[in-house]
């Protein structure tokens, strides 16, 4: 079976589901240009617990975590179904950390705004992975590390999040330049993932005044140490959607794939 890549997707503002745009086209352009995968495992920034949990349920629901939005997204259902054998799959890469199956959760707003669009049929299986708050980024990044298998089993393995996150910077106005923290700090993790430098990303913290105001919470950075764990040491990369959003939001989605 061809490799599948490993990506992450800047999924930025709730709103992208009611919007078409060139980040949204892009989406969709990255999963229908590369061989169809057999399933998807989504680890989202939107998903933190303690000890590590995947969605157990054969058909999870859509959560709609997130208020002040229009009622279309909060009508909004992505029906793709759950698969019981990545779940498990999961739980063998990964033990001996005990994985939970959960009944409580389903696919949040950083899963499905981005899957609405890229896979808008919602027809591959998918399964959700929790970031587990106890855990360090260096243990976050060893887990995609031993996630990278389900790649060579026809399983996408994407994380949603955003390397800049400060929604107390945003700007919301379409056009505004970045904040030079947002863009100081997206050139350096940026130049370290071209460079197969993953350790910069693991220690982000280092990269000091930038790194807190860009990464005040660790939250929606975490998915793209999954994404760097996979990466096997010939994958090409490629950086789409490459902007900061609202002067704080980085939009950057990252493609790792085979050469």
């Amino acid at each position: 079976m061809e490799r599948l890549p490993t990506v992450f997707f800047g999924h930025g503002t709730p709103m992208i589901a009611m919007w078409e745009n060139d980040t949204t086209r892009a989406w969709r352009d990255l999963v229908e240009s590369n061989p169809r995968p057999r399933a998807i495992l989504c680890v989202s920034a939107h998903w933190v617990t303690r000890g590590i949990a995947v969605t157990g349920q054969a058909a999870p629901p859509t959560i709609h975590d997130f208020g002040g939005f229009p009622q279309a997204m909060h009508d909004y259902v992505y029906p793709a179904r759950g698969d019981a054998w990545l779940a498990g799959r999961v739980a063998d890469l990964l033990a001996p950390d005990p994985v939970v199956p959960s009944s409580a959760w389903g696919y949040d707003h950083g899963c499905w705004t981005v899957l609405m669009k890229a896979l808008p049929n919602a027809d591959v299986p998918l399964v959700q992975l929790s970031l587990d708050a106890r855990r360090t980024p260096a243990q976050h990044f060893e887990l995609g590390r031993r996630l990278r298998p389900l790649r060579d089993a026809g399983v996408l393995i994407m994380g949603s999040g955003n390397i800049v996150h400060n929604l107390g910077g945003v700007i919301r106005r379409d056009g505004v330049q970045p904040h030079a923290y947002a863009a100081n700090f997206s050139r350096a993790i940026h130049a370290a993932i071209l460079a197969d430098k993953p350790q910069v990303a693991i220690d982000f913290h280092k990269l000091g005044v930038d790194a807190a105001r860009s990464v005040p919470d660790p939250d929606h950075f975490w998915p793209l140490l999954y994404v760097l764990g996979a990466r096997h040491d010939d994958d090409v990369v490629d950086l789409a959607t490459n902007f900061i959003q609202y002067g704080s939001i980085d939009m950057t989605t990252v493609t790792l794939r085979a050469a």
